[in-house]
């Protein structure tokens, strides 16, 4: 292990940030919207958090450079897709950037025009309440308008760089 309390630097190297920052375990979503076009537009995601209970909210942030990144942008609308541990082949067919994203996809169509993954551990529908600067990422914020969860499903999780599964402890 590294120890990064020895010295004082300046600049955090980017990939050692990203192997420290891997060590928060984290879930994994995929982020839809709908583009200016109609076109459904699916990411998958692990920087997914909530913000506020009062009112309710989320974030979740994406690389600028990501071709969908403009339609999150003007979007109005998007969805967060909790994945469980057994849909590990939609957290990685979303991961891609190119290719047919929705190919063999189970949905349903949103409240507000969005898709929602069938089967997911949750769905949450929101409205873009704020964007901010995130360095070369794009933090958005939004409020949750509509929710919807199976309590019976285990989340897909990341960790490490590798997706994996929850190992719960007997009570």
């Amino acid at each position: 292990m590294s120890d990064i309390f020895a010295g004082t630097r300046d600049i955090v190297d980017a990939e050692e940030f990203r192997r420290v920052a891997g060590c928060f375990a984290t879930g994994v979503t995929i982020v839809t919207t709908t583009g200016s076009d109609g076109e459904p537009i699916g990411l998958t995601a692990n920087s997914f958090s909530s913000v506020s209970l009062d009112p309710p909210l989320i974030l979740f942030s994406i690389a600028r450079k990501l071709n969908s990144q403009p339609a999150f942008q003007k979007a109005e609308h998007f969805s967060i897709n909790v994945l469980h541990e057994g849909q590990l082949s939609l957290a990685k067919q979303f991961a891609v950037a190119l290719g047919e994203k929705w190919k063999n996809v189970h949905f349903e169509d949103g409240s507000f025009g969005c898709r929602l993954i069938s089967e997911a551990a949750a769905s949450l529908e929101c409205e873009k309440y704020a964007s901010y600067d995130g360095g070369d990422h794009v933090i958005y914020v939004g409020r949750v308008l509509k929710i919807k969860a199976d309590w019976q499903r285990t989340p897909l999780i990341f960790w490490q760089g590798k997706f994996g599964k929850v190992a719960l402890e007997n009570a």
